[in-house]
């Protein structure tokens, strides 16, 4: 039982959200526990996230780090848009607005890799209420 424990743990991969991210880089106070998480190998990322973290390093010349955020294993987008407008819908019908899109996406992508989104962003909290997706804390 408890090795079956110790697997699922390390197999867990946990997709680190854009608001950790720029913690991270600013030595916010999640900063030991992301890692942690980069030390066990247990990050994975996506194209969204990429898209929102990397023009804005490129253009600080921080060309290590975007290596280093592209060396890091990606999901692969596999975007069901009945299913995003289905989450919208029941996400405005549960009176939760100003979810964006990108983050719809990121949900679905988490969900459809088995991957626990780790993000700083309420929207996520708010929308684990209406769609159930795995969440690290």
């Amino acid at each position: 039982m408890i090795w079956i424990l110790i697997y699922l743990e390390i197999a867990m991969h946990i997709l680190v959200d854009t608001s950790v991210w720029i913690d991270y880089f600013k030595s916010g106070s999640n900063s030991t526990k992301l890692d942690g998480l980069l030390e066990d190998n247990l990050i994975v990322i996506n194209d969204i996230i990429l898209a929102e973290l990397v023009p804005f390093l490129i253009i600080k010349k921080q060309h290590k780090i975007v290596e280093s955020l592209r060396s890091i294993t990606l999901l692969p987008l596999l975007i069901d848009w009945a299913e995003i407008i289905q989450w919208q819908t029941a996400c405005l019908n549960a009176g939760i607005n100003g979810l964006g899109i990108p983050d719809l996406l990121i949900a679905q992508n988490s969900k459809q890799h088995s991957s626990a989104v780790y993000s700083l962003d309420k929207h996520f909290r708010l929308l684990n209420q209406v769609i159930d997706i795995q969440l690290f804390e």
